[in-house]
């Protein structure tokens, strides 16, 4: 059976592993609460349907979306999550600081997860209007929370597969 999420996107859910005895870390930029708030609720709501307890979900919050890959480093290295979910919201301004931003923060994602070879998962919506992130942030195209949360999922259980 296939989900057809409003945002296009298909998925089986059978096919999204059992999160149980998954700790994973779960990075929050304050900046754009709004649109934060619920992309975390549908990140959370994703990992407990699928398994993960609550006390295996680590929350913390961090000032915007810039400092994510370093708190996510020093999540990786303090408290070994399984996978790490980086939740931020960049929205288009008037000046090329957003492109700066986005660039530095998807650059950083990847290159941390590569580094420790621990998932980190980018969940940060980069839009033109803050209308845009609502759409994104559990409006008419799905909540992108969620879709991390499916991402972390995966990747958490490749990597316990290839150690194995």
């Amino acid at each position: 059976m296939t989900a057809k999420k409003t945002d296009l996107s298909f998925y089986d859910p059978e096919s999204v592993p059992d999160g149980s005895g998954y700790r994973i870390g779960i990075l929050v930029s304050s900046w754009n609460e709004e649109i934060t708030g619920a992309l975390l609720k549908g990140s959370i709501t994703s990992l407990t349907t699928n398994g993960v307890s609550p006390e295996d979900i680590i929350t913390r919050h961090v000032p915007g979306s810039y400092e994510l890959p370093q708190a996510a480093a020093m999540m990786i290295d303090s408290l070994e999550p399984d996978a790490v979910i980086c939740i931020g919201c960049v929205i288009q301004g008037e000046t090329r600081h957003f492109e700066f931003i986005c660039q530095a923060v998807a650059n950083g994602c990847m290159e941390l997860g590569i580094e420790s070879a621990t998932p980190v998962i980018f969940g940060v919506l980069t839009t033109d209007t803050y209308e845009q992130a609502k759409e994104r942030a559990g409006g008419s195209h799905g909540n992108k929370g969620e879709e991390a949360a499916i991402a972390a999922l995966r990747m958490a259980a490749l990597r316990k597969n290839l150690e194995e």
